[in-house]
């Protein structure tokens, strides 16, 4: 695997010293909690709208590498197709799984906000690495495994922000799976230890706002 790279940030983000594990959790507990009952109209709706927009559950989970290596089933709203996951755990491009509905809501990010119940259950956080599936956990480095499975992963972080459109791009390549472990991955790696390294109270609202500004530029 080539080295990881330093992805830069901005510099509100880079702290003298990591932000504590206790009031980051507290934050999570609350913004989580809020977020949910504010939302809940548009969660309901979402629901009702992928019922009827194709068969199958409203949510697809699953299996994620939380913190410390644990397993964990991830909660999102389903935007493919019944089994599309025995075609690959890659969304390529304009993937034809992909459902009616389903690309209204990856495009706008909205299949994420379920995730919200991750972050009370404990097994997420609204900034951190994000969780990935075990196959590809495979693929980290011993020297950055540690650091990256110590936090608890998140909804977004800087690799979400500048890799909004990573589907694209490996859409664009004959060897989609071969493209991720080789580039993008590398890619994210180096955002995600620079957050373990960094991280704070501050810049995570930073990186909430900063993800909300993206969403809204699309």
């Amino acid at each position: 695997m080539k080295p990881l790279p330093q992805s830069p940030l901005p510099a509100c983000c880079q702290p003298p010293q990591r932000g504590s594990a206790g009031v980051k959790r507290a934050f999570d507990l609350l913004a989580a909690s809020c977020g949910l009952l504010l939302l809940a109209p548009l969660l309901l709706a979402l629901a009702l709208w992928i019922k009827l927009d194709s068969p199958g559950p409203v949510f697809f989970r699953q299996q994620r590498v939380g913190r410390y290596g644990q397993l964990f089933r991830i909660h999102k709203f389903r935007s493919m197709h019944l089994d599309a996951e025995q075609q690959g755990q890659l969304t390529v491009g304009p993937d034809r799984r992909i459902t009616r509905a389903g690309r209204l809501l990856r495009k706008s990010k909205l299949d994420e906000l379920p995730q919200l119940i991750d972050v009370l259950r404990g097994k997420m956080s609204l900034v951190g690495p994000r969780p990935e599936v075990p196959k590809y956990v495979a693929h980290y480095p011993a020297e950055v495994r540690e650091q990256i499975l110590a936090l608890r992963p998140g909804i977004t972080d800087w690799a979400s922000i500048r890799m909004i459109d990573e589907n694209d791009i490996l859409g664009a390549t004959s060897d989609p799976e071969r493209a991720y472990i080789e580039q993008i991955l590398p890619t994210k790696l180096g955002y995600y230890v620079r957050y373990a390294q960094t991280h704070s109270l501050l810049g995570d609202i930073h990186i909430i706002l900063a993800t909300l500004w993206k969403i809204i530029r699309r």
